[in-house]
């Protein structure tokens, strides 16, 4: 059964406090994908989805970043690269980190794990930490318009967008060599960044680290993605300082700001853009990101119908499984890692957007996805047309996120398909058949 093989997943995937991505190409703990994988675990095991945020946030440095890779030291050294020993970091709890950040969706999974099993004691105790998450992100990022700036792709969580195209190009590489990749182990190159955007990637995080962690370098990017997550963290964050007992006017009155922030800056009529801070201006691209302020409970109306007709246009969200980057475009590729594939996470994202202002929407959305899933498994990505997946297998935010779709969506629309070379056919289930049980 679909629900069961999630779950198959998530055990697998299991590392004692946290859950891998993959056990190949993602052996440590990555920051937003712990997120996801809470959101997903607290359909069938809180317990387990409590221990995911509680594990990432006992990696939180004094500044209160949270940073997108813990670094488990049971695996080999070089088994993944950058690792520790070219990030050179460490958490006050003497975890071994990265110095970056992903976007902050942590507030909502820490919520959902709360609504799945409520727990105010272990809201109590990441309540501070999502807030220092937070004071992080205003104080060290914040620009002038009010605006949260990423300063590496990485940190955007859409890695290899073509977003990021023209921010790149003030990026010389010339100094980043003698690195070895260690994608390409597990994937084709054909479906991963090429070594040019790696020698920027690791350029950039070079000079970043080399400054302390403070100064932003060559890249400083506002990203729409990111700052939606940081509008929903707010949001989020007044809700479970209402069931505290605590103020919630500061973080209401924050989601309503950078809500505004964003219509003002970054909305081109059509999409939301990622916006150079170096040079003031919107990138002009098609990227999924641009749709995800969706998500943003105060986002106007009339601006949420403008993203809705964009997402039928040029994402073509009633035929196909939203695309990372639009298909209309010469960038587009339906295989390449960000840059065309559809991805789990952003759909979820713009689900959730869409369930309340455009419930048939979200749930052709939510088929789309599980027909993906049914036909080519839990893989990291998917070509938009064909279905076929690509990246890891048993890619733990797929399943989680699944769980949660199916959770609320159910699985009426699906049609039955069969898997990628010749692999069975799934059967269904129900969401009440799983339970901790499956441990066992």
């Amino acid at each position: 059964m679909i629900l069961r093989d999630a779950v198959r997943v998530l055990v697998s995937n299991w590392d004692g406090a946290h859950t891998v991505p993959s056990r190949r190409l993602y052996p440590h703990q990555w920051s937003w994908d712990s997120a996801f994988i809470a959101i997903g675990n607290a359909r069938w095991s809180p317990r387990r989805a409590r221990s995911e945020l509680l594990s990432l946030f006992g990696a939180q440095w004094a500044d209160g970043r949270v940073p997108h890779i813990v670094f488990n030291p049971r695996v080999p050294a070089g088994s993944y690269f950058p690792d520790q020993g070219f990030w050179q970091a460490k958490a006050p709890s003497g975890a071994e980190t990265s110095g970056i950040v992903q976007p902050p969706v942590h507030a909502l999974a820490a919520w959902k794990t709360h609504l799945a099993e409520p727990d105010t004691a272990f809201l109590r105790r990441i309540y501070p930490r999502l807030v220092a998450q937070q004071e992080f992100l205003r104080r060290d990022r914040r620009s002038p318009e009010g605006l949260i700036s990423v300063v590496h792709p990485w940190e955007s969580g859409m890695d290899n967008s073509p977003a990021w195209d023209r921010p790149l190009r003030a990026v010389q590489a010339g100094g980043a060599s003698g690195f070895t990749r260690r994608d390409l182990d597990s994937v084709s190159a054909d479906e991963r960044p090429t070594d040019r955007d790696y020698a920027q990637y690791i350029e950039l995080a070079t000079a970043y680290r080399d400054s302390g962690y403070t100064d932003p370098g060559a890249f400083e990017v506002e990203d729409p993605l990111f700052n939606a997550a940081y509008g929903l963290a707010e949001s989020t964050l007044a809700k479970i300082a209402n069931t505290l007992g605590l103020d919630a006017e500061p973080h209401e009155r924050e989601a309503e700001a950078i809500t505004l922030a964003m219509v003002e800056h970054l909305f081109d009529g059509g999409l939301f853009q990622a916006r150079d801070v170096r040079t003031g201006e919107l990138t002009d691209t098609a990227s999924a990101a641009g749709l995800t302020p969706l998500i943003l409970p105060g986002l106007p109306a009339d601006v949420a119908e403008v993203l809705i007709a964009t997402a039928l246009d040029r994402f073509q969200i009633k035929d196909l499984p939203l695309p990372s980057y639009a298909p209309d475009t010469p960038e587009f590729d339906p295989a390449r890692y960000w840059r065309g594939p559809s991805w789990i996470n952003v759909s979820w994202i713009v689900w959730q957007g869409l369930k309340d202002r455009r419930p048939d929407l979200a749930a052709t959305l939510a088929d789309s996805v599980l027909s993906a899933v049914v036909k080519s498994g839990f893989r990291e990505y998917f070509d938009p047309y064909t279905l076929r997946g690509h990246g890891c297998r048993d890619f733990s935010w797929s399943a989680a996120l699944v769980l949660d779709m199916v959770a609320e969506h159910g699985l009426h629309g699906l049609k039955p398909s069969g898997r990628e070379a010749g692999q069975e056919v799934w059967s269904i289930g129900e969401p009440h058949q799983i339970g901790d049980h499956a441990l066992t």
